[in-house]
């Protein structure tokens, strides 16, 4: 298993990257959106069906392609987030981290002491015992795994600070639908309060040097939020299929 996650250099170097929402079981389509070009394969586990004995293929779909595959969980819980990272993948999304104290429990989930509490085992992390050292590689796992925290609820605004200063985290990831939820603006996409808050994030959590990620469905969404400063903007493959094959049936002379 490799020790490098080419994503999490890109963001330290201050590039960028684009990734895409999995929430179907589907090595192949891992496969696919690599070969695409995607930087990455975001596996659903919140909102798609992808339980840790779907993931593991998709996991060995993405490493054979070249991609890092991150998850994003469905529950802020440590043994549901080991799971995962015992299957091998390279970062971890947490939603609803509204406090400074759930995000530290978000970061300290996916790190081994004593940056945080990882519980230790063999396994495939440590290639069945065929590897270096246990005590040798938990550094570099402990670097290789990519931390994002969610930003998706008002109530978080008043903690946003704090949150930023939690060490170890990666990434700050905004979710825009379920902000726009909590702010009284259900399905409301691009309401102006609630591209206010976002730009309120973007901006704090640039004065702090904090990486920052979102969704986008499109080319032209995407251009956008990497120009108002965020790092990482992440389709979704249900849209974009749909999206292709209405313009493909639209453009055909029956």
């Amino acid at each position: 298993m490799r020790l490098d996650n080419p994503v999490k250099e890109t963001l330290k170097h201050g590039g960028n990257v684009i990734g895409i929402f999995i929430p179907m079981p589907s090595p192949d389509m891992v496969e696919i959106v690599a070969l695409a070009g995607f930087d990455f394969a975001l596996l659903d586990a919140e909102h798609g069906r992808i339980s840790p004995g779907d993931a593991y293929p998709m996991i060995l779909a993405a490493e054979a392609r070249d991609i890092p595959a991150f998850v994003r969980v469905g529950e802020n819980d440590r043994q549901v987030v080991l799971k995962y990272l015992d299957l091998g993948v390279s970062g971890v999304m947490i939603p609803q981290t509204n406090t400074a104290e759930l995000a530290r429990d978000a970061v300290g989930a996916v790190r081994y002491p004593p940056q945080g509490l990882r519980g230790l085992a063999g396994g495939r992390t440590f290639d069945f015992g065929q590897g270096r050292p246990m005590a040798e590689m938990i550094p570099a796992i402990n670097e290789r795994v990519l931390s994002i925290v969610q930003f998706e609820h008002i109530d978080a605004l008043q903690h946003l600070d704090a949150v930023l200063e939690t060490p170890g985290m990666d990434i700050l990831f905004v979710g825009p639908t379920d902000l726009g939820q909590s702010m009284g603006y259900a399905g409301q996409t691009g309401h102006p309060e609630v591209e206010s808050v976002i730009q309120q994030v973007v901006e704090r959590a640039r004065a702090r040097g904090v990486s920052l990620g979102i969704v986008a469905a499109d080319a032209a969404g995407t251009n956008a939020r990497l120009a108002q400063g965020f790092q990482m903007v992440v389709a979704n493959v249900p849209t974009l299929l749909m999206r292709a094959a209405k313009e493909m049936l639209a453009a055909v002379e029956r």
